[in-house]
């Protein structure tokens, strides 16, 4: 029985926008492939019997329910009693299986991130879109966005979180983290990087680049003499914006009409972030430390290019 014939939906004239996106995820999610990664870090039943795990399906199927709809760990647990729809997302038919606690869903989160999961989730996706010859090769766009993080001190250490820091952006001042991406020239994400705020854009950029690409597309805040070194050095060929310096005349057109050629194609590189703050909602961080917060980067962002070519997926399924 498939997700829209368990929920019901055959028999409505009506489908909703909660409906048909998780209709539409459900088919695009590699879900065999997911489970098959990671099965082997999964627990087993011990011999002795005992409680058996909940099903891996069914606990990422929660996991990922938490990434689209921001909830926490409670916020979770509820959401699944409350809501019948997100129930059978997940495959839970109350009459036969139980609903995994809070701290069932926390422990299978913190199991994602000891084993690195969270990157080959990532990884995955990379290749199913890549073997669908829906990521183009053509160069890459390369951004940062802020990720605000509570600043208030009302907490048990009294501190807000050590590994997040303040920066300036124009007038206003932000706490948080940066999620530093490439993309390809069409917006799906390539890499991911995640440093506190403080950290400038371009020092981040090699971690972000293979040294291969054709073309690097990238805003005035990577307009840096190391930048260009980099990219000359590797052959990559130099569209990054160009800054215009206090009291500069000479060529101020052509650098204005180079800044918005670049604008206009690196705009499709902002989608991404889009769909992450609008889409998933992540505005703000839910965990104190990198280490968390990156792990749930990496898989929105892995779940963020499936969204953007799910119609595409679909249509080779079909």
């Amino acid at each position: 029985m498939t997700f829209a014939e368990n929920a019901g939906l055959e028999r409505r004239h009506k489908e909703t926008k909660r409906e048909r996106f998780l209709r539409e995820m459900d088919q695009v999610v590699p879900w065999q492939r997911l489970v098959a990664l990671i099965e082997p870090c999964y627990p087993k039943a011990g011999p002795r019997g005992g409680r058996k795990p909940m099903p891996l399906e069914q606990m990422l199927r929660i996991h990922f329910l938490q990434q689209w709809y921001a909830y926490s760990d409670p916020g979770m647990e509820e959401a699944l009693h409350e809501i019948p729809l997100l129930r059978s997302f997940a495959g839970i038919d109350t009459g036969r299986d139980l609903i995994p606690d809070e701290s069932t869903i926390l422990r299978f989160r913190r199991l994602l991130e000891k084993h690195g999961l969270a990157q080959q989730i990532f990884a995955e996706v990379q290749e199913l879109l890549d073997a669908a010859h829906l990521i183009l090769q053509e160069g890459k766009m390369v951004d940062a966005t802020l990720i605000h993080a509570p600043s208030s001190t009302k907490n048990r250490d009294h501190k807000r979180d050590p590994e997040m820091h303040q920066t300036k952006k124009g007038n206003q001042w932000y706490f948080g983290m940066k999620a530093h991406v490439a993309t390809d020239t069409q917006g799906l994400v390539q890499s991911v990087e995640v440093t506190a705020a403080n950290v400038p854009d371009h020092q981040v950029l090699e971690d972000l680049l293979t040294g291969d690409e054709p073309v690097v597309l990238a805003d005035r805040g990577y307009d840096y003499p190391q930048v260009h070194e980099f990219l000359k050095g590797h052959g990559i060929q130099d569209a990054v914006a160009r800054r215009r310096y206090p009291g500069q005349q000479k060529g101020l057109q052509a650098l204005q009409r180079f800044n918005r050629s670049v604008a206009r194609l690196r705009a499709r590189g902002e989608h991404a972030f889009r769909v992450l703050k609008c889409q998933f909602g992540f505005r703000k961080t839910r965990y104190r430390g990198l280490t968390k917060n990156g792990a749930q980067l990496t898989t929105l962002f892995a779940l963020v290019n499936l969204y953007m070519k799910r119609r595409e997926l679909c249509w080779l399924e079909a």
